[in-house]
C-alpha cells in the first residue's frame, strides 16, 4: 500500500503526473476544477499538494488539511499559498522558479518585436480586408538603448537575445555588481531612472513590492527617448497605467505591451484598450508546452522526493535543517534573517559582498546555515525576483557576481557573543550586528551607531543633526498621527555631530507623515522598515 497521497488540483503536464505515480510509496488523484468547499471537504486526506495559480490555499485549507505535509507550486509565483498559514501548521511550500524562464524572456522578446513592427495591429487591418502599409511603418530595434529593469534569469535571458540583435542594453538591478554586468556585457545604472535616461525600450523584470509599485510612473517614463517602448511581462502594477495611457495618447511612447495587469483580468473598459499603440496578452509568460512541461516534472520531483525522503528543494517557507542541526544553531537563525533584511535596508546598492563575522558560541558551531540565512534575509530584503530561500540564496548571489565571505568579529564589543553583518562596495562598509541577552536576541549595532532594539517588528529610523529638540518632534509628529512608539533606542557620533534613533512603532507610518519628517530642518534620512 502507498504512504502517501498527493491531489493535483490543477493541471499539470502529464509526464508531471506520472513523476509522482512512478513512486511506489505515493498514491496520485488528479481532481482540477476544485470548488473551493470541494477542496475543503477532501483535503484531510492527502499528504501533498500539487498546484499552479487557480487553486486558492487558504488558512481554511490549511486548518482542514490535518495530514498535509508539503505543497508543490508548479510556477514560481505563491500568490495563491497562505504562506504563514503553511509554516503555521508545518507545510512546507516549494515552487519552480526557473522552469518557466526561457518561455517568459521568449514571450517579453516576442512582444517587443510586435510593437516595434506593429504586428497585431497589420494582422487585424489584414484580416478586416484592408492593404494599408503606410499606417504600420514599424522602427528597427537594432542599435537601440534598451533598459531593463531587474537582472535576474529572466532580465539575463532577455539581455542575451537583445544583444544577438545588436541591441545597446543598460541594466539596473540593486544587486547586480559591475564585475557581474562587465561578464554580461551590459552597462550597470546605478539606480531606474539612470537606466531609462536616453532609453528606446524598457522591459520589466522583477517582482511587485511597496518599493517598485508604479516603478515605470509618469516621471520615469518621461526621461525615456520620444518613441520609446514599454513590455511588462513581469508582475502588474509595476507600470502606472494611467500615465502610460497619457504618454501613449501624447506620441511621447510609441507605444507599451502588457502581459500582466493591476487588475486580472482588466475590465473592458481598460483605457488602453481605446489605443491603437499597445498591445496585449492575457498573463501568457509562462504558457508554452515547454514550460508547463518542465515545470510540473520539476514540481512532482520535489514532493516526492520531499515526501519520501526528506529532502527539501526550492522551499520558500522552512529552512532545510535536520533536528540535530536545528537543536544548536536554530535560536541564531531569526537573528540572522533580521540582521540580513536590515542590511538591505540601509546599506549599498550594487554591493560586491556581503561579509559575516562571528564571535563567541555561535562561532564553534557549523555556521554555514547561520551565513545562508543572513544571505537570504538580506536578498529577500530588496531582492527583484520571485522567492528567496537557503536553497537558492548562494546560487542567487552567484549569478549576481555578490561575494559572500565569513571572518571573526571587527567590531569593538564588550558581548561575549556577536553575529556582525557587513555589506561592502568600494571603499565602503556598512554594518549591522546583533546578540543574545540571555534567550532573547537584540540588534545591538548600526552602522555605527550602538543601540539596543528588538530583532522582530515595525521600526522607524531617523538620522539627523545631533542638536536638542530633533526627538521631541519626532515624537510630536508621531503623536499627532496616531503612531504608538513600542521602543525606541537612541545613538551618537563620538564627535557629536550625527544621531540616529530607532523606534519601534506599533503601526506603519504614513506615507504623509514620512514626508513630514523628511521635511524637517536637521533630519537626513528617514528609513522604515518590518523585521
Amino acid at each position: 500500500m502507498p504512504t502517501y497521497r498527493v491531489l493535483v488540483s490543477d493541471p499539470i503536464s502529464e509526464k508531471g503526473v506520472e513523476a509522482l505515480a512512478a513512486a511506489p510509496e505515493i498514491s496520485v488523484d488528479v481532481k482540477t476544477g476544485l470548488k473551493p468547499e470541494e477542496l475543503l471537504e477532501i483535503i484531510g486526506e492527502y499528504h501533498g499538494l500539487v498546484v499552479r495559480s487557480q487553486t486558492k490555499v487558504t488558512a481554511e485549507v490549511f486548518a482542514a488539511a490535518k495530514n498535509l505535509k508539503a505543497i508543490g507550486r508548479a510556477g514560481v509565483g505563491v500568490d495563491n499559498i497562505d504562506r504563514k498559514s503553511a509554516t503555521d501548521h508545518g507545510v512546507v511550500v516549494m515552487n519552480t522558479p526557473a522552469g518557466n524562464t526561457i518561455s517568459t524572456a521568449e514571450h517579453a522578446f516576442t512582444l517587443m518585436l510586435s510593437l516595434a513592427r506593429n504586428i497585431p495591429q497589420a494582422h487585424a487591418s489584414m484580416i478586416a480586408g484592408q492593404w494599408d502599409r503606410k499606417s504600420f511603418e514599424g522602427v528597427e530595434i537594432y542599435g537601440k538603448r534598451l533598459a531593463i529593469l531587474g537582472m535576474g534569469r529572466i532580465g539575463t535571458e532577455f539581455a542575451k537575445r537583445a544583444q544577438a540583435f545588436g541591441m545597446r542594453v543598460v541594466a539596473y538591478d540593486p544587486f547586480l555588481t559591475e564585475a557581474r554586468a562587465q561578464a554580461l556585457k551590459v552597462d550597470l545604472a546605478p539606480d531606474a531612472a539612470s537606466a531609462l535616461r536616453g532609453a528606446d525600450v524598457v522591459t520589466l523584470h522583477i517582482p511587485l513590492t511597496e518599493e517598485t509599485k508604479h516603478i515605470l510612473n509618469h516621471e520615469r517614463l518621461s526621461v525615456m527617448n520620444r518613441g520609446a517602448l514599454v513590455i511588462n511581462c513581469a508582475r502588474g502594477g509595476l507600470v502606472d497605467e494611467a500615465a502610460a495611457k497619457e504618454l501613449v495618447d501624447s506620441g511621447h511612447l510609441a507605444g507599451i505591451a502588457l502581459d500582466v495587469y493591476e487588475v486580472e483580468p482588466p475590465a473592458a473598459d481598460f483605457p488602453l484598450f481605446s489605443n491603437k499603440k499597445v498591445v496585449f496578452t492575457p498573463h501568457l509568460g509562462a504558457s508554452t508546452a515547454e514550460a508547463q512541461e518542465n515545470v510540473g516534472i520539476e514540481v512532482a520531483h520535489q514532493v516526492k522526493d520531499f515526501l519520501v525522503s526528506g529532502e527539501i528543494r526550492n522551499a520558500v517557507n522552512m529552512p532545510n535543517l535536520d533536528a540535530k542541526t536545528l537543536s544548536e544553531i536554530g535560536r541564531y537563525l531569526d537573528l540572522a534573517t533580521s540582521l540580513g533584511k536590515l542590511l538591505a535596508k540601509i546599506g549599498p546598492l550594487q554591493a560586491d559582498a556581503v561579509r559575516v563575522s562571528y564571535l563567541g558560541h555561535v562561532s564553534e558551531l557549523d555556521t554555514e546555515l547561520v551565513t545562508r540565512t543572513v544571505l537570504t534575509g538580506y536578498l529577500a530584503g530588496g531582492r527583484h525576483e520571485a522567492q528567496v530561500n537557503l536553497v537558492n540564496a548562494p546560487a542567487i548571489a552567484k549569478s549576481l557576481g555578490l561575494r559572500i565571505t565569513e571572518s571573526t568579529v571587527a567590531l569593538k564589543t564588550n558581548t561575549t557573543e556577536l553575529i556582525e553583518v557587513s555589506a561592502i562596495k568600494g571603499d565602503e562598509t556598512v554594518t549591522v550586528a546583533g546578540t543574545f541577552f540571555g534567550p532573547n536576541a537584540r540588534i545591538v549595532h548600526i552602522a555605527g551607531h550602538n543601540v539596543e532594539t528588538n530583532t522582530k517588528g515595525r521600526f522607524l529610523i531617523v538620522e539627523n543633526d545631533d542638536r536638542p529638540g530633533i526627538v521631541g518632534v519626532i515624537g510630536t509628529d508621531l503623536g499627532k498621527a496616531g503612531v504608538n512608539i513600542a521602543n525606541m533606542s537612541l545613538s551618537r557620533t563620538e564627535d557629536r555631530t550625527r544621531a540616529v534613533t530607532v523606534i519601534e512603532v506599533d503601526s506603519d507610518p504614513s506615507a504623509e507623515l514620512l514626508a513630514q519628517l523628511r521635511g524637517t530642518a536637521g533630519i537626513l534620512r528617514v528609513l522604515t522598515l518590518e523585521l
